[in-house]
């Protein structure tokens, strides 16, 4: 393929977008390695933020780099399985980061919950059970992308299929059968039920800072300005997450839909979809680690040694 102008601009823009997201989810993990090896205890919601950097560093690796690689000229770089084991390694973390983030919003909204209500009463349980859950979504989605090899191959070998989508490095193949129709519903009812929990978990959180920001009001005496609590400010931080999450979410898919269906050039409704896509695993890490010195250690380990 001859590289226009529009695609090195393309690729040096996604070369750049994950140089940054491979660079903040591994200073993460390395810190979890780190604490690890010095025996130091890790907190519920630093195991579910792991794993969330586990699946987004995989769906860089998966869907940015490959794309880059496509979009500077060299298109047929992967054989048949190296093209089915990317495609499947993208599908898997791309689930398991929706899923994550599903666990982790409705972990922060019991955290913050009063113990006399609904949610308060369930933080108990959901500590206990947040690792199995965790390794649960890997194992899930795993089974449910199982038949994804299937529905891929390189392009050179489908290059003049009638029900094929080009990604430039792989060929994914649509079928209209009551089994592939089946299959679609599945996913789509799984990423539906995380994207309700985000949303109710959302609006519980922004519910429980109102009353708590309408509560500190009548004891401003002692303390003119009062200092947001480090709690606050991780809630606060979760929501940017959910809604940068659900926002790149919604938009790639409406690109992904457009190229499905139309019949016009696609290489561009494909760009800006990943663009978009990888937005959210690049800003991720950032957004935990900056989130100033009081919130990070919430995020990050607890300094408790076993």
């Amino acid at each position: 393929m001859r590289m226009l102008p529009e695609n090195m601009a393309i690729g040096i823009f996604l070369s750049l977008q994950n140089a940054l997201g491979i660079l903040g989810n591994s200073l993460i993990l390395c810190h979890y390695v780190f604490l690890v090896f010095t025996r130091k205890n890790l907190m519920p919601k630093d195991l579910i933020i792991r794993h969330l950097a586990f699946a987004n560093f995989f769906l860089i690796i998966s869907k940015g780099i490959p794309q880059t690689i496509s979009e500077f000229g060299l298109e047929y770089f992967l054989d048949d399985m190296g093209c089915k084991l990317v495609m499947y390694i993208y599908r898997v973390s791309r689930g398991v980061s929706l899923h994550t983030m599903g666990l982790l919003s409705c972990f922060q909204a019991l955290t913050i919950s009063p113990s006399n209500t609904r949610w308060g009463n369930l933080r108990y349980s959901a500590t206990k059970h947040m690792s199995p859950s965790c390794l649960l979504s890997w194992l899930l989605h795993l089974l449910l992308n199982a038949v994804t090899p299937a529905r891929v191959a390189a392009p050179s070998y489908h290059k003049n299929g009638t029900n094929t989508g080009d990604y430039g490095y792989c060929s994914w193949f649509h079928s209209g059968t009551m089994a592939t129709i089946l299959y679609m519903a599945v996913l789509c009812m799984s990423d539906g039920l995380c994207l309700a929990l985000m949303a109710y978990s959302s609006v519980t959180m922004v519910n429980i800072l109102y009353r708590h920001r309408r509560q500190v009001k009548y004891i401003q005496t002692a303390q003119p300005s009062p200092r947001v609590s480090p709690v606050a400010r991780a809630t606060q931080a979760i929501l940017i997450l959910v809604c940068t999450f659900v926002s790149c979410y919604f938009v790639s898919s409406i690109f992904l839909v457009f190229m499905t269906y139309s019949n016009g050039p696609r290489r561009r409704a494909i760009n800006m979809a990943t663009i978009i896509e990888i937005c959210f695993p690049t800003l991720c890490p950032f957004i935990l680690i900056s989130n100033n010195n009081s919130a990070t250690r919430l995020f990050l380990p607890t300094s408790r040694r076993r």
